[in-house]
């Protein structure tokens, strides 16, 4: 092949991985605009590679990109960025080809809110390991390989992690199937209006935690536990006023929708997303709450929604 002819092969090459790449960069990073980037990156390292020396591409691109994923976890910024307390996954919409494999319960827990938000309390070696093997299924000899590091700390980092893992099982949520997922959303969306506490503490869980980005007014999370005081939130920001209508340029349509395998509901504004809140459900009641409605955090979930054929709303006009 002349040089063309092999630089579009290589091309091609590299863009039919790209989905899955992108997926493992969106597991390790929980943000969608980041994960984009280091993919990018990852594409620029193979463009400047003597390929003709590299024997398996898809380790070696998962290898490149799993390293620029750690590179940016360590960073000074990644550090202020994500600091406790202060940080929230992107979420995505359900179908979003980010969200990568979702074939087994490893699979499709691993890119839930609830994991990717406990991921931070994984070292990055720990975050790689469980993922590479969770959620890719890479044997502890290929993750050595990928990471630089032995068998046994392979096995040692996926132990650790698994540890800590089990905690986000209890309380991450359960799997609910759509028409459930539905169900819990309009019966939240309708004890909220109500007015009458008592309708929403008979929804969630005793140990509940409600969480906000406060749109991204704030430099921490807002944070509410005990199901009254939840209760009590979700009444207030769930009423809506002229002021919020204000504030947010209109009247939004509230609608149903799956993100990250979660029920949730997003307030849209035209077409465009401005507000997104998850549930995680165990045993059938609500465990957490999540709000987020940073614009920066909801581009490739607005994106997507736009992409969508309109459904009909819960709330036309809220």
């Amino acid at each position: 092949m002349d040089s063309i002819t092999t630089d579009r092969f290589d091309t091609g090459r590299f863009e039919a991985d790209r989905a899955r790449l992108a997926s493992l960069a969106y597991r390790l990073l929980g943000s969608a605009a980041d994960a984009e980037d280091a993919v990018q990156d990852a594409f620029l390292h193979w463009q400047a590679a003597d390929r003709r020396r590299i024997r398996v591409p898809e380790a070696w691109l998962t290898k490149v990109v799993t390293h620029l994923c750690l590179d940016r976890l360590r960073s000074a910024r990644a550090r202020r960025e994500r600091a406790v307390g202060a940080w929230l996954p992107e979420p995505l919409l359900d179908g979003d080809p980010m969200l990568g494999p979702a074939d087994t319960f490893e699979q499709r827990e691993s890119v839930s809110l609830a994991v990717l938000t406990l991921m931070e309390r994984l070292s990055p070696l720990e975050r790689a390991v469980y993922l590479l093997r969770e959620a890719f299924s890479y044997s502890h000899a290929e993750i050595a390989g990928i990471l630089d590091v032995t068998e046994s700390a392979s096995q040692q980092h996926l132990h650790r992690a698994r540890s800590r893992i089990t905690a986000a099982r209890r309380r991450g949520g359960d799997e609910v199937d759509p028409a459930s997922a539905r169900r819990i959303v309009e019966e939240f969306l309708d004890a909220a209006s109500s007015g009458r506490t008592e309708r929403l503490v008979a929804l969630l869980t005793d140990d509940v935690t409600a969480v906000s980005d406060g749109a991204g007014l704030t430099e921490r999370l807002l944070r509410y536990d005990t199901p009254r005081r939840v209760a009590a939130v979700a009444r207030a920001g769930f009423r809506p006023t002229p002021a919020k209508r204000r504030l947010v340029g209109g009247t939004p349509a509230v609608h149903h929708a799956l993100v990250n395998g979660a029920p949730a509901m997003l307030f849209v504004l035209g077409d465009r997303v401005i507000g997104c809140v998850t549930f995680d459900i165990v045993g059938g009641r609500i465990a957490t709450v999540r709000g987020i409605a940073a614009p920066t955090r909801l581009t490739r979930l607005a994106e997507a929604w736009r992409r969508r054929a309109p459904d009909v709303p819960l709330v036309a006009r809220w």
